[in-house]
């Protein structure tokens, strides 16, 4: 017995001894770096109930201080004593110099978080010892230098975010089996992408000097024979039998060949047709370019379903003509393009024909062009795809959309129909989308949200879903999310593509509101009114915490966004869901805390707990009115000393 008793005193004060250690090194970093999120209480020797630390058997394991002010360099013997540390996040602060080597002793460390700081000099080659680690994310610092092929040390690792840094060099080869979350774009980088990383996606590499798939080929590789001959079919399988040169050159030959005929006969057919009153429109069959290499977010982003960019390229029209269409299909045909209102009827055959087309979006729905006219005038049209109605419902539903009519509604102008194609025509919003605005441009060039804007684009689309909503109790929009928010000028926000979500395939639906979707959609096609409600909600959680909700990765836990915005709210941690942008406005702290508020109704588990669109609409005109009227200019954070 009183060896036992010897015993358990011996370590109890082991582990006395260790948690001193930690409030020592945390004491040390506290006086390095200050910052206005330090509310610790000195005076109690345990500092496991300290806001943003945890502790787990009686060390501290997890220490959270993002967006707190933190300044200046981490020195050594600080942190790096906290030797059972597994999850460290310091992002958003404005922290420099380079990382202390001693760090290599924190190697139970599993999860590193270091985004948005001022770090510089190599990416630091302790890194590769610590074995543990599964989420590394050193993004938006000023790391220099070459990625370390110690990485493939990291068996472990999920994620590695290396994104807009000051990286040379050639990527290694990384064969890291786990690894599903991977980003190097913006850096300096060149030479070609690893064959270990080509299943990642291509935003993952733009910014930089690099080429292989999923990117461009590089110089002097061989163009595979899809490419070669205009383009992949849609539709078509891609594996494709190897076919021999001549094989090929005969087809190039034909499709020039019948390239030629097709444009004779789209003109002989325009001239006939150009003296008739009501005007037809040639459905043209675009030649889909290439992918873009540097999706930057730089590029308005138009009617994207899945946030991804256009790539600039301009597509001539060319293809089957209505004559063609009508005699394969039995003159079942009508080739109007049907018009809504006054202002477009001005837009005829020959200005589409001569329209130059250039790929803004490639969505769930279908492919969105730019089309611009010789008259000047620039027009939106989409170009759906997986429609599954008759013709009665597709254009009883046209119909029933095109009658809307709301200030925050983008107006549907015109559409086509025939068996082959469906088209609609919006009005072409310069500015693009919500989404390319907040997860776009990152650079020196980014213009900032404030929180007058902000708080209007939320009041916008609030009104515009509301009006949707006051239409009929079945009537919602199914597919709310960043980008479908379209901005004029003037950041006011217009809803696209409502009513869209009922008229596609279920083989498109799935994943088309991937993050946004409310729990208790099984059914995409079938979405409502309390559901959209909850998709806004993400929405406004989007626009405070500048997040993309499909990113989870950016929410350190792997959860969704609402889950993770909950979950700091409880550990009342609240300044730090919100972007960093907005921290720069202290006079409206208020107001954000109402609205995320409300973002927080909005995403209830359960649907009736969730206000109505007419509510939010108001909570958020209260809100807007509210900070208009105090006429406040925003001012700069005070940094705690």
């Amino acid at each position: 017995m009183l060896l036992l008793l010897l015993l358990h005193s011996f370590v109890s004060l082991a582990a006395s001894s260790d948690l001193s250690t930690d409030l020592a090194a945390l004491l040390a970093f506290r006086s390095a770096v200050g910052g206005r999120a330090f509310l610790w209480n000195t005076t109690d020797s345990t500092p496991c109930n300290w806001p943003g630390v945890k502790c787990e058997n009686q060390r501290v394991a997890v220490l959270r201080l993002p967006g707190s002010s933190l300044s200046g360099e981490i020195p050594a013997n600080t942190l790096a004593n906290l030797t059972r540390l597994r999850t460290l996040s310091l992002r958003l602060n404005s922290l420099s110099g380079s990382l202390p080597s001693d760090f290599s002793k924190c190697t139970e460390l599993r999860n590193l978080y270091l985004q948005g700081n001022h770090f510089s000099g190599p990416v630091p080659a302790f890194l590769s010892g610590l074995h543990s680690l599964v989420r590394v994310n050193l993004a938006t610092n000023n790391f220099s230098g070459e990625i370390p092929a110690g990485f493939n040390n990291l068996t472990r690792l999920r994620t590695l975010y290396l994104e807009n840094n000051r990286l040379s060099g050639s990527i290694p080869d990384l064969h890291l089996p786990n690894l599903d979350q991977f980003n190097v774009s913006f850096n300096s980088l060149n030479g070609t992408v690893p064959k270990s990383l080509e299943a990642m996606p291509a935003e993952a590499f733009s910014g930089n000097s690099l080429c292989g798939r999923p990117l461009h080929l590089c110089p002097g590789h061989k163009v595979p024979a899809a490419i070669a001959t205009g383009g992949i079919e849609i539709g078509k399988s891609n594996k494709k039998r190897r076919l021999s040169g001549g094989a090929i050159a005969g087809i190039i030959i034909g499709s020039i060949l019948g390239f030629l005929l097709l444009l004779l006969a789209v003109f002989v057919l325009c001239r006939k047709r150009s003296g008739n009153k009501a005007r037809s429109i040639d459905i043209p069959t675009y030649k889909l370019p290439q992918p873009d290499t540097d999706i930057s977010g730089e590029k308005p982003m138009i009617h994207s379903e899945n946030g991804d960019s256009g790539n600039g390229y301009s597509a001539a029209a060319a293809g089957e003509t209505v004559k063609e269409i009508e005699a394969r299909e039995g003159g079942n045909v009508d080739k109007k393009l049907l018009f809504f209102g006054n202002s477009m009827k001005a837009f005829d055959l020959e200005d589409l024909l001569r329209a130059s087309a250039e790929v803004l979006g490639k969505g769930t729905f279908g492919t969105t062009y730019k089309a611009v006219l010789e008259m000047g005038t620039a027009v939106a049209v989409k170009r759906l795809k997986d429609v599954t109605t008759s013709e009665k419902e597709f254009r009883d539903k046209m119909e029933s959309i095109g009658a809307m009519s709301h200030g925050n509604l983008v107006p549907l102008r015109a559409y086509y129909y025939s068996k082959e194609e469906r088209l609609l025509v919006h009005d072409y919003l310069p500015m693009g989308s919500l989404s390319a605005l907040l997860h776009g441009n990152k650079g020196a060039s980014r213009t900032p949200l404030n929180w007058e804007r902000r708080s209007g684009i939320a009041l916008g689309a609030a009104r515009g879903i509301e009006y949707l909503h006051s239409r009929g109790p079945n009537v919602s929009h199914g597919n709310i999310k960043s980008s479908n928010i379209l901005l004029t000028k003037s950041y006011e926000s217009q809803v696209s593509d409502f009513g869209l979500a009922t008229i596609v395939g279920p083989s498109s639906s799935p994943t088309r509101v991937i993050g946004y979707r409310a729990p208790e959609v099984t059914e995409p096609r079938r979405v409502s009114q309390k559901a959209d409600v909850y998709s806004f909600g993400v929405l406004l959680l989007e626009l405070l915490t500048g997040k993309a909700p499909t990113h989870a990765i950016l929410n350190e836990d792997g959860v969704d966004l609402p889950r993770w915005v909950q979950s700091v709210v409880r550990e009342e941690w609240t300044s730090e869901v919100f972007d960093l942008e907005l921290l720069r406005y202290q006079s409206v702290e208020e107001e954000m805390v109402q609205l995320l508020q409300l973002a927080i109704d909005c995403v209830a588990q359960y649907p009736d707990n969730r206000p109505s669109m007419s509510e939010v609409t108001r909570r958020i005109e209260e809100l807007h009115d509210s900070h208009l009227g105090h006429h406040q200019e925003p001012s700069e954070l005070v940094t705690a000393t």
